[in-house]
C-alpha cells in the first residue's frame, strides 16, 4: 500500500499532504469519501484504499490491511480506468449474499507512469517499439516525427497515458545508455532541481565552534573515520576511551543542515536513499552537503550527532547510552584495507598521529571480535559475496572483484550496531518509532528450502523452530563444503528487512531492537531517526507528534524507495554482464547452478565473477558444476542464455 493509502487509512491532517497528493486528497474530500474525525482526515466506513490486484479473468482484488477485514472483490466493469499494481479507493457494495465487493472511486497512486522502450524491426521486417523490461510490444508516438526514421534501437521514455515520447535517452548499441535506463526503470535520478542547488550553496561550508556553543565539544578527542578507499562521505567517525571502556560514535548531523520542508528535505524525501553505480553515486543530498559540510573530513571541524555508550568491561553490555549534539575533529582518515593490513602485520610507519590513534583503536579491535562472537549466539552469519564492477571510459565492464567482510570491516560494523541498538531501545516505551525489522521466517518456507536441499543429500534430522533449522542447515552445508552455495538460498527464503513504525525485532541480527542511526548522508530513515531523538532530547512535543503522526506512511515510502534503489543497482549490474556476455557468444565456461528445475539457472566460473545465465539442458541438479556454452544476449532485457554442453567429472572438477 502506498504512503498516502496509509494516510488516509489512519487519518492525517490536510498540512501532512505531500504536494503529489494534493489535488486527490482535496477531490476525495470533495466527493465525501473522507470524514474528519477527531481533527484528523481520514476514509469513511464505507470506503477503502489499497494495491489493485488484477487477474487473468479480468477481476480485481483489493487486499485486507487488517485481519478482520476481506479482500474486495472488483467486477470488470467496476474497475474504471484503474491498472493492476495501482493504488485506489474503493467502495463497498453492500450485497445480502455473495463475497465482500467494492468498486473502484478513484485512483491514487498509478502503478506505472511511464515506460522505458526502444525501436525494433522482428525478422519479418515489421517495425515495432517494445517495452524494454517485458519485450512486449507497446505504442509511442512523438509530435512532428515519425519514428520510424529513428536508429533502429532508439531507446525513449513513453508516458503510458497518451503514448507521448517524453525523452530520448539514445541507442542500446551505446554502453552510455545503460546509466539512464536502470535509473529511469526505478525512478532515480541524478541532477538535482535547481532550487534545491541554490538552497545547498547557501548553507556554511565551515563549521564555527564560536556559532555553536551548545554543543558538547569534542574536537580534542581522537576520532578517525573507516570507510572504503573510493568514499568521498563520511557518515561516521569513532573514538574509544579505554580507562572508561566508552565508545563514542559520531554520526554526520544531516538534521541540522536540512530542516523539514525545505527544498532539499523535500527532495531527499523523494529519492531516500543513495544509488550507488559501479562508476558513479547519486546521492540523497547535494553534493555540496554529502561531500562537505555534512562529510565527517579528516582535520576539520563538523557538527556530528553522538552515541556515547559504556560498556561493561566484562560482558561488554552497555551499561550506559546517551544521545547528544557536538562538534568533533576527526584526526585521521583510514580505509578497510589499511587497516587490514596494520592487523596484520603491524603499524611500519611513525606518523604520531597514527600511532596515538591504534593506542585505543586496537584493543577497540578486539572487543569487537568478542561482541560479534556474543551477537553470532543469537543472529545468523550467512556467506554473502559482493561482487564489484570495475567500467571503464566506454562504460563497458573490465574486471570483477568479490568483496568479503575483512576484520576492518567488522570493526566499524559492530559499533555501528551498538549505536543502532540504542537509538532503537529510546522507543521501547513510547510504542512508535522508526525501526529496521526482520520479521522470522514462515516454517513452512524453511521447510520447503529443505525439501529442496535433500535432493543433493543434504537432510536435518531434528529442529525445534526456524532459527534451530537455519543453524542446522548451515552446520550440514558446511560438512559438505556448500556454506557460500546454501547460505544464498537461505537468505532466499527469509523475508525482506524493512522499516516500520512498530518494532518486531530483527531476526537475522538477533536484536530485540535495532534501526538505522548511522548513514543520514544516504539513508533518509535514518535523518528521520536523528529528528526524533532530537525531539526527545529538546521535549519537543509538538515536532514529535507531527513526525510519529506520519511514520507508518513513511516506513512504507521509504521500503519500497529502499527497494527501487536496490533494484536499480542490480539492473545496472545486469546489463554490463550482457553487454560482456554479447561478446563471448560461442565461447565455453565452466558454471555451478543455483537453480534447477523449468528456469534453471547457473553462475559462470572465470575472471569475470557473478555472471548469472537461463540455462538450456536436461538432468540439471542444484549445485552440478558444468560446463555450457553461451548461446545468446538479449540486450534490452538483459537476459544471457546458455546450453548445458556436459557435467563436470570430479578429476575436471579438482584441475
Amino acid at each position: 500500500m502506498s504512503a498516502f493509502a496509509v494516510q488516509l487509512t489512519n487519518g492525517c491532517l490536510s498540512s501532512d499532504i505531500e504536494l503529489e497528493d494534493k489535488n486527490t486528497f482535496e477531490e476525495l474530500q470533495r466527493i465525501g469519501v473522507l470524514e474528519e474525525v477527531n481533527g484528523l482526515w481520514k476514509l469513511g466506513s464505507l470506503y477503502r484504499a489499497g494495491q489493485l490486484y488484477i487477474g487473468k479473468d479480468g477481476r480485481g482484488y483489493v487486499e485486507s490491511q487488517f485481519k478482520e477485514q476481506k479482500d474486495l472483490l472488483v467486477e470488470p466493469d467496476h474497475l474504471g480506468e484503474a491498472k493492476n499494481g495501482d493504488t485506489v479507493v474503493v467502495k463497498r457494495i453492500i450485497a445480502r449474499r455473495g463475497r465482500a465487493s467494492g468498486k473502484v472511486v478513484m485512483v491514487i497512486t498509478k502503478a506505472h507512469l511511464f515506460t522505458i522502450a526502444y525501436t525494433h524491426r522482428d525478422e519479418m521486417g515489421n517495425f515495432m517499439i517494445l517495452d524494454i523490461k517485458t519485450g512486449e510490444p507497446t505504442h509511442a508516438v512523438m509530435k512532428g516525427m515519425d519514428l520510424k526514421a529513428f536508429k533502429l534501437g532508439t531507446v525513449m521514455k513513453v508516458d503510458v497515458e497518451d503514448d507521448k515520447v517524453l525523452a530520448v535517452f539514445g541507442h542500446l548499441d551505446d554502453p552510455r545508455v545503460d546509466e539512464k535506463i536502470s535509473l529511469a526503470l526505478y525512478n532515480r535520478h541524478d541532477e538535482f532541481p535547481p532550487e534545491c542547488t541554490q538552497e545547498a550553496l547557501k548553507i556554511e561550508s565551515e563549521v564555527s565552534r564560536e556559532e555553536h556553543g551548545d554543543r558538547i565539544d569534542l574536537t580534542h578527542l581522537d576520532f578517525c573515520t573507516i570507510d572504503p578507499v573510493t568514499a568521498k562521505d563520511f557518515d561516521d567517525a569513532v573514538y574509544f576511551d579505554i580507562p572508561g571502556y566508552t565508545l563514542y560514535i559520531a554520526i554526520a548531523d544531516v538534521s541540522h543542515y536540512v530542516p523539514y520542508f525545505t527544498e532539499i528535505d523535500k527532495e531527499a524525501k523523494k529519492r531516500g536513499f543513495t544509488t550507488y553505480l559501479p562508476h558513479k553515486s547519486f546521492p540523497m543530498l547535494p553534493r555540496e552537503l554529502s561531500e562537505n559540510i555534512c562529510s565527517l573530513k579528516p582535520k576539520v571541524d563538523r557538527l556530528a550527532f553522538v552515541a556515547k555508550i559504556t560498556l561493561d568491561k566484562k560482558s561488554l553490555k552497555p551499561l550506559k547510552e546517551e544521545f547528544f549534539e557536538a562538534i568533533i575533529h576527526s584526526k585521521h582518515r583510514f580505509n578497510y584495507e589499511t587497516i587490514d593490513r596494520i592487523l596484520d602485520n603491524g603499524y611500519t610507519g611513525s606518523d604520531p598521529v597514527i600511532e596515538h590513534i591504534l593506542k585505543w583503536l586496537l584493543p577497540l579491535q578486539k572487543i569487537t571480535v568478542r561482541l560479534r562472537k556474543e551477537r553470532l549466539k543469537h543472529g545468523f552469519d550467512f556467506r554473502s559475496e559482493e561482487i564489484k564492477l570495475t567500467i571503464n571510459e566506454a562504460h563497458l565492464l573490465t574486471s570483477t572483484q568479490v568483496e568479503t567482510g575483512t576484520p576492518s570491516h567488522s570493526l566499524i560494523e559492530e559499533c555501528m550496531l551498538l549505536a543502532n541498538q540504542a537509538a532503537a531501545k529510546r522507543f521501547e516505551g513510547d510504542g512508535d518509532g522508526i525501526f529496521r525489522i526482520h520479521e522470522p521466517p514462515q516454517l513452512s518456507k524453511m521447510e520447503a528450502l529443505l525439501t529442496e536441499l535433500s535432493a543433493i543429500g543434504l537432510y536435518v534430522e531434528s529442529y525445534e523452530d526456524a532459527p534451530s533449522l537455519i543453524r542446522a542447515i548451515q552446520k550440514e552445508a558446511e560438512k559438505m563444503g556448500l556454506s557460500a552455495e546454501v547460505d544464498a538460498l537461505i537468505i532466499k527464503s527469509l523475508r525482506q528487512a524493512s522499516y516500520s513504525a512498530h518494532n518486531v525485532g530483527h531476526f537475522g541480527l538477533g536484536f530485540s531492537h535495532y534501526s538505522h542511526f548511522t548513514s543520514p548522508i544516504r539513508r533518509y530513515p535514518d535523518l528521520i531517526l536523528h529528528r526524533l531523538i532530537k525531539t526527545q532530547l529538546t521535549h519537543n512535543e509538538k515536532e514529535a507528534e507531527y513526525l510519529l503522526r506520519n511514520i507508518e506512511p513513511l516506513c512504507v515510502r521509504v521500503s519500497e524507495l529502499e527497494r527501487d534503489a536496490t533494484k536499480a543497482e542490480w539492473d545496472f549490474r545486469d546489463r554490463k554482464f550482457a553487454r560482456w556476455a554479447k561478446t563471448q557468444i560461442g565461447a565455453f565456461f565452466e558454471a555451478e547452478v543455483i537453480e534447477a528445475g523449468e528456469s534453471a539457472k547457473a553462475v559462470l566460473q572465470g575472471e569475470i565473477q557473478g555472471v548469472t545465465v537461463h540455462l538450456r539442458g536436461d538432468n540439471i541438479m542444484l549445485f552440478d558444476k558444468i560446463r555450457v556454452m553461451i548461446t545468446e544476449v538479449n540486450i534490452p532485457q538483459a537476459v544471457i542464455m546458455a546450453e548445458l554442453v556436459n557435467k563436470l567429472s570430479k578429476e575436471e572438477m579438482e584441475l
